[in-house]
């Protein structure tokens, strides 16, 4: 049975124990919950939790404008949660199974955005001219126009740029990359939740690539973070972009599971 509720509080009282189970697959909708509670603005959002004999099986969640969040989400589940939001089910990401079975009932999405999930073994140091810092507050128009130009991209750019890159900064979740005295790439490095991190976005503008930046600003990030942060290191990558997971492989990352941004018009 699904329930449904618009309060963080009560969510996170009734999912989080469940999403600890495994916080390296759960790391996205742990991390939107840390967000939510740190102030993260959020309108007319949507939290639901599956119960079987009373026990919690299962969590979704929908901050717009961000598609649903089906990360923790049994594949049994999937049919009941499509009639329970009937026909709110838009726009959402989660494990390839899980976005199989509802695609299979809801048809034939517009969009689909392939992704791997990838934990960090042993970190592996990049021999890259420059050096990583954390980003500051004198950065913010460059990394306004980075996140912007990932979003213009990789078409994940939803919600208010500007106010993502200040809270991001106030965190002290942005990382640069530093050569020849200026910023040449960016990495972004989520808040610790279950004894995870999470690396992204990662970006190096087009005139900067090929150069090892991107790998170095991302081995700079997780090494910040098993030294001060978190136990574990997680990222995703498009799965259409060989080169990126190349690059993550050959710091030290290792594939865990494949999931699906999908998308109906």
């Amino acid at each position: 049975m699904w329930t449904f509720t618009s309060s963080v509080e009560e969510y996170a009282a009734v999912a989080e124990p469940f999403l600890l189970g495994d916080p390296v697959r759960n790391t996205v909708p742990l991390t939107v919950l840390a967000n939510l509670r740190a102030g993260m603005p959020v309108k007319d959002p949507r939290y639901g939790w599956w119960t079987v004999g009373g026990e919690v099986r299962g969590a979704v969640f929908h901050t717009p404008p961000f598609p649903a969040g089906l990360f923790a989400v049994p594949v049994e589940a999937v049919a009941s949660l499509v009639r329970a939001l009937d026909g709110g089910l838009t726009a959402f990401v989660g494990p390839l199974e899980v976005t199989g079975e509802a695609t299979r009932l809801l048809g034939e999405p517009s969009r689909v955005v392939s992704e791997r999930l990838f934990r960090l073994g042993a970190l592996t140091v990049p021999d890259v001219p420059g050096r990583g810092r954390l980003a500051v507050p004198g950065d913010l128009p460059l990394l306004v126009s980075w996140y912007q130009a990932f979003g213009d991209e990789t078409g994940m750019g939803e919600g208010d740029v500007v106010d993502r890159v200040v809270r991001r900064l106030e965190g002290r979740e942005l990382f640069v990359w530093e050569a020849e005295q200026a910023p040449v790439s960016l990495a972004a490095l989520s808040p610790e939740a279950g004894g995870v991190c999470r690396i992204g976005p990662v970006y190096t503008p087009p005139s900067r690539r090929r150069r090892g930046y991107g790998a170095a600003v991302t081995a700079h990030a997780s090494r910040v973070a098993l030294e001060e942060r978190c136990d574990q290191v997680v990222l995703f990558t498009d799965l259409a972009n060989p080169t990126s997971n190349a690059i993550y492989r050959s710091i030290g990352y290792e594939p865990v599971s494949d999931y699906a941004h999908i998308s109906y018009d």
